[in-house]
């Protein structure tokens, strides 16, 4: 496999378009990908190598765009991005492809929308991996309303705020709706209460960059859950994670452990 953008194809949930690649081998077992906020399935897996670390270990590769990133639809109404209505999204894409169950890893915003899957939708789950969220899918991840002032901004050099900046730059680089954006990140954040998140009994890991200060711990969002292990990446921040050769490593020995059960 390469790191060139593999074809995407299209279906229709909830009145939106939405975009999604079925790459690998389409015998091995599915791992459903879900990218973080202002990121696309290309950004999140292909380019840092994840399609062809799992696609090599023999996964059928399944990833989708986000409503209002990449390829899918883009609406501009805050109300049509709760993570209830982005984890609807992607069971229906399992229900598009006919599959049952699949292992669900995301990143970030990507994370979260996994937990609300595993919470409304467990059935659909085999497993879990949370990459750069912590407890702070419970606990909340800092005040980002900056974010959606610096994505609204007429340019990055009005931009003083430098989480705000950071964010509107990679924006700009990815190329992203910035009005789209502005609304997701308004109701994306929904928090995870430690009384629901503490009912996944699904395997999971949970791994965060050691630089990283937006995710918050993952060990103390593994302690409330049945069936979690967190680890730590080292030296890595909450962008540089992403790709990190430790994480990849651990996600497949993570697979390999399940499939031995």
């Amino acid at each position: 496999m390469n790191l060139d953008a593999p074809p995407f194809s299209q279906f229709i949930h909830d009145g939106l378009q939405i975009a999604y690649f079925d790459e690998g081998d389409p015998a091995g077992d599915p791992v459903l990908l879900i990218h973080g906020f202002a990121s696309t399935a290309c950004v999140n897996w292909v380019y840092p190598g994840w399609l062809r670390t799992l696609g090599d270990a023999g996964y059928r590769v399944i990833a989708l765009d986000n409503r209002g990133h990449g390829a899918s639809d883009r609406p501009h109404d805050p109300e049509a991005y709760y993570p209830s209505l982005m984890a609807a999204d992607a069971a229906a894409l399992l229900t598009h492809l006919g599959i049952e169950q699949a292992h669900v890893m995301g990143y970030s915003m990507g994370a979260r929308n996994a937990a609300f899957l595993a919470i409304e939708h467990g059935h659909r789950v085999r497993s879990l991996v949370f990459g750069g969220l912590g407890i702070g899918l419970c606990d909340g991840v800092g005040d980002w309303d900056p974010i959606a002032d610096a994505l609204l901004a007429p340019s990055i050099d009005d931009v003083t705020h430098a989480r705000g900046r950071m964010f509107r730059a990679f924006a700009e680089q990815t190329h992203s709706d910035r009005f789209a954006l502005a609304a997701c990140i308004r109701t994306s954040r929904v928090l995870v209460d430690r009384a629901d998140i503490a009912k996944v009994d699904i395997p999971t890991l949970i791994a965060v960059g050691t630089k990283d200060d937006i995710a918050g711990s993952p060990q103390e969002l593994a302690a409330l859950m049945p069936e979690a292990t967190a680890i730590d990446i080292p030296n890595r921040d909450h962008m540089l994670a992403v790709g990190d050769r430790v994480f990849k490593k651990a996600v497949l020995d993570f697979y390999r452990r399940l499939a031995a059960e």
